[in-house]
């Protein structure tokens, strides 16, 4: 098991992470971010789905993105 975490407050919700993500837990937070953006985020019972591929990491272009292991 994963885990990821989003830096929420930079992320600019361009939805790279969401389409890369083989098992599919990130999805659009409800809120806004300091930039007016829905941010990504992963919630933590989807969390235990996370297979730590880190592929959501290296498509952020703004590296708002940690995956561990």
């Amino acid at each position: 098991m994963g885990k990821v975490t989003f830096r929420e407050d930079r992320c600019k919700g361009c939805g790279l992470c969401i389409e890369v993500c083989p098992v599919k837990i990130i999805s659009f937070s409800e809120k806004l971010n300091i930039k007016g953006y829905h941010p990504a985020t992963v919630t933590e019972e989807k969390m235990v789905k996370c297979i730590a591929c880190a592929s959501c990491a290296r498509i952020c272009p703004d590296v708002v993105i940690t995956v561990e292991k």
